[in-house]
Parts: structure tokens; sequence; C-alpha cells
């Protein structure tokens, strides 16, 4: 492969390794490999098909690198089915499995949407099977597919191909040698990367597969919500459960127990960190995949969605050399993302910093970082009395379970040590109480405590296709909504950048309690967490709610998806 220089006039083929380089998609390492790789076959890979296939690069990705590089618009999905060819000479079966597709055509030329433009040997066939010319343009290869299975609805999935290959008659109950075969058999694995590939483009946190007596489902969890997906037979629920166990190195003959693990993998050229949990039930072990992406983790209060008032008042509480700030919520509230960029704003020379996690979600440079492991005994107040001992200037506990653990994290704070930690509450003010109610001394908690962080994740609204409507002068007062005439609410009726669903990721909504002399008093009077949310109002503290609502109000998110996460409070 020639050099790769800016000076010199490139081929489309150089000019699209160059835009994925310098897009930061393959790195020059990865290319030179890749390089080597091709140069040592007798007839070379394409190289978007290469990439592919060896998940360095994503397909759409791949596609908007190949249209740039070729000069050429990316195709949508709309645009194929309104320029579909309804009159083809080719097999529906051929366009599926080479992803092309021809676009209408006039008298003289004809135009091809291919996913691999560059593979010359599959445009001569088409043009040797049509009788004519074709310019190719690009598109993302799935899209083809899904488009080609909508117009014809004859052919089948992805995932239907790779089943056709699996003898679906397997029966569950094989032995542990069968199963682990069957479990390392081409189709199956395919099947597995499948369903966690699928997971990565639509930007799920969580896979769920779930079998039950007569089928396996498959659902993620995207923005917090879950849809349910295409699913493999109940037959094969064991060899896709055991090729989990198998990537996460867990004990595929013990059924019986919950097991824990982890997987490391790269999915379309991103790093991407998998937590395995497994249970028994009824009709085999329910698997939960946590999906944590390394690349697209922003440790950046501004781009979680925390306002420019709460951002300052937590810059400045986590300049104090020492004291305790918590962040409550229940799970999946965003609490750990939040905990990781404060220590990532603290993360400097001069500093440092341990954590002890169950389990560690993000592994971060510069800080170290420890598992509990209850199974030998290194629980969350055993390494918190061990580290206290190796003289840290930040400790962040994962989650403060117990009285034990409260205790030593207040006495770390009253040590000189700045100490960050969860609780599971539903607003501030609870949390308060609960650590009084936990055992917790009022004295030391006034002296160490500077606020408590109280957060909840909304969908974000789609910003492509989101629509400012004017809500009713009732809807208004019920709401509790500033009453004014030019009040507007947003919805998003869906479109093809968010895949029809309205939203596009999350952001936090929150409330700051911070601890001064009244809040002070109220603690070691033991007042309920009503009067404590009372005077932390009257200081100026903007309720989860309000802050929902001036969200909403500014077309961040609807208000629905307000009402969903804090109507429980």
């Amino acid at each position: 492969m020639s050099e790769l220089s800016p000076s010199q006039p490139l081929d489309p083929e150089e000019a699209f390794l160059s835009e994925l380089v310098r897009r930061g998609l393959l790195s020059e390492p990865d290319l030179e490999r890749v390089s080597r790789m091709r140069a040592g076959r007798n007839e070379p890979e394409s190289w978007p098909g290469l990439l592919v296939r060896l998940g360095l690069v994503s397909e759409r990705d791949m596609a908007t690198a190949l249209a740039d590089a070729l000069e050429s618009p990316l195709l949508t999905p709309e645009e194929l089915v309104s320029r579909c060819e309804t009159g083809s000479n080719l097999s529906l079966r051929f366009m599926r499995e080479n992803q092309l597709m021809l676009l209408a055509a006039d008298d003289s030329s004809q135009s091809l949407a291919m996913a691999d433009p560059f593979n010359t040997y599959l445009i001569s066939a088409v043009e040797m099977a049509i009788q004519k010319k074709v310019a190719v343009e690009v598109a993302v290869g799935s899209e083809i597919v899904q488009v080609l299975d909508q117009l014809h609805g004859e052919g089948q999935s992805q995932m239907g191909d790779i089943l056709a290959d699996v003898n679906a008659a397997e029966d569950q109950e094989e032995s542990v040698e069968a199963l682990m075969d069957m479990a390392s058999g081409a189709p199956v694995i395919r099947l597995v990367n499948l369903i966690i590939q699928r997971a990565v483009d639509a930007r799920a946190s969580d896979i769920h597969i779930e079998p039950f007596e007569n089928q396996l489902k498959v659902r993620y969890r995207i923005d917090g919500v879950l849809r349910e997906e295409e699913a493999p037979p109940v037959q094969l629920s064991s060899a896709v459960i055991s090729r989990l166990k198998i990537m996460a190195r867990l004990n595929i003959a013990e059924r019986r127990l919950p097991q824990d693990g982890r997987i490391e993998i790269r999915v379309q050229g991103k790093e991407l960190d998998i937590r395995v949990s497994t249970v028994p039930t009824m009709f085999g072990e329910s698997v939960v995949l946590r999906l944590l992406n390394r690349d697209s983790i922003s440790f950046d209060f501004a781009s979680l969605g925390f306002t420019d008032t709460c951002r300052e008042q937590l810059d400045r509480l986590l300049a104090i050399p020492h004291g305790m700030i918590l962040v409550t919520g229940p799970t999946g509230s965003g609490k750990t993302t939040t905990l990781y960029t404060a220590l990532h704003q603290l993360n400097t020379q001069v500093r440092k910093l341990i954590t002890v996690e169950d389990p560690v979600e993000y592994q971060l440079p510069g800080i170290n970082q420890i598992q509990v492991k209850s199974s030998i005994g290194l629980s969350f107040a055993n390494a918190l009395r061990s580290i206290v001992r190796q003289d840290p200037d930040v400790i962040m506990v994962g989650e403060m379970r117990d009285l034990e653990t409260a205790r030593i994290c207040v006495q770390s704070a009253l040590t000189g040590h700045l100490v960050l930690s969860t609780l599971h509450t539903n607003d501030a003010a609870t949390s308060v109480t609960r650590l009084l109610e936990m055992g917790v001394e009022d004295y030391l908690l006034t002296s160490t405590l500077h606020a408590v962080l109280a957060q909840r994740l909304v969908r974000r609204l789609c910003p492509e296709c989101r629509q400012a409507y004017t809500p009713l002068p009732e809807l208004i007062r019920e709401l509790g909504l500033p009453d004014e005439n030019r009040v507007q609410l947003w919805h998003a009726p869906g479109c093809e950048h968010c895949g029809g669903a309205g939203f596009k990721g999350r952001l936090v909504i929150h409330e700051l309690l911070p601890v001064d002399d009244n809040i002070r008093r109220l603690i070691l009077d033991h007042a309920d967490s009503g009067r404590i949310q009372q005077a932390a109002r009257q200081a100026g503290m903007v309720s989860m709610y309000e802050d929902g609502c001036r969200k909403a109000l500014a077309g961040l998110t609807n208000m629905d998806e307000v009402l969903r996460v804090t109507q429980e409070d």
C-alpha cells in the first residue's frame, strides 16, 4: 500500500483510509497490521469489508468515510425506498448477501447502492447481469438489507440467516461437553456477536436475555427504557447463554447459583467493557449485560446536563480539601457517572485518589481503584480501613450500605480526607435523615457533611425533530409552570436520527442541598426530611421537579419524562 501523504493526490481507496485515520476511527498501528494481513493473501479482501469484519470500524462510520472519500452523499433509508428499482434482474438473496441494491434507472445509466463501493468484482457482476454500466452510491449495509426486507417481505433477517446454519432441534438438557461444543461453534458465536452489535448500534446500556417456557426474550435498555428485539428460538437458550458465560470466563456447568463476570471486547471499532450477571430462573439462567462504552462516556458536568449554577456550587464544594459529599438516587440514575466526573476533575498530580467500588465500572487512569470481593472478606468497610493508611487525599466509596461503612467515611472526612459516596434515597433531604437512622452521630454528621446531590436521568428530546407547542392554561396550572402567556413545551414525533423514538441520549435533573448552619441546627434537632427540605428551599435550593420543568421549557426534554422520574417522590 502506498504511503498516505497529504502532498500526493490520493486515489479513492487511499482517500478513504486517510479519512478514517484523520477522524480517529482507525489508528495508524491498526492500519499497518491490517495492511500486512491483507497483503499476505492471494486475493486481497476489499478494505471496507475487511475492516468491518475485524470489528475495527462501525458500519455507519465506514459508510460516512466512504461517502466523503468518494465525494458522494450518504443515502438514507428513505432515499433507498423511494429510488429502489422494482423490476430488477438481480435475485433478492444476491442483493441481501452482498448488501447492494439497484436504484431506479433512465435509458442510459443505472445507479447501484452499495456498502462496499471498492468491490470491483461485484460491480462487474451486476453490470454483466443488467447489461448496463452502473454509477455507485454509498449506503449503510444493514440499512440496505432492512429496506430490501421491507419492500420484498421475503428475505430473512440477519439473525435468520445465521439460524439457518444452526441445528435448532438441539436438546437443552445436553452434557456440558456437548453444550460447550455448540457454544463454541461459528453460528452461535455469530449469533451472540450480532446481539451485542445491535445493542451497540442502538446505543443500549443493557442487554437482558431471559429464557421462558416457550420463548427466549432479548431486550435492550435504550435511554433507560426497555425495548424487545428479535431473539433466537428457545431451543438455543442454553447455547447462547453458555457462549456468554465462556466469554465472561464463568463456569458453564454451574447453573444453580448467580455468577458475575466481565467481557472486554472490541465492537465496530469501539472498546467495550461488558459486565455480565447471571441468575437462575424457572426456565434457565437469566443474563444481563451492562455495556460500558469507554469512547462514549463524557466526564463533564455540562454535557451531563448540570446547570451553570449547580456546576459552580459543585466546583466550590470539590475545592474543599476535607469533608463528605453524597450523591443520591435510585439504581440507574447516573450516580456513579457523576462521581467519576468529580474524580476526573480532582485527578491532578498533587492529589492521590483511591476508590472502593462494587463493581469497578470504568477504569480511570491515575486513580487507584479497588474492587470489593465479599467472598474473600474484602468488604467496603474492610477496604476503607486499609486505604486510610495509604494517605489518600480523596476517597470515593461506591455505596454506603451499612453503619460500619458510614462511620468509617465520616471518620475519614474528619481526619482531612475528601470523601465522595452514594446513597439510595428519593431526595437530598431524606439522605440526611437516613444517615441519622443508620446510627451516624449527629454531631459528627454536622462536622463532615458538606452537601447532598440528588439526581435522576430523563430522556433528551431529539434535536433534529423536536417541535414546540403551546400547552393549555389548565395544564400549565396543573403542572405548576410559570403562568405566562408565552409558555412553550416541546415534543418530538421521531425521525431517522433518533430511530423514530423522539429521544436521543439522556441528561440529569438534580437538586443540590448544601449543608449550611441552619441545616446543621436541624440535624442536631433530628428534624424530619420535610423540615430540612423546607429550610433548603428557603435558602434557594431548586428542587428536582423544578429543574426538570426548566429543562422541559428549554426544549431539552418533555414534561412526561420529568413526571415519570419524579412522581414517586
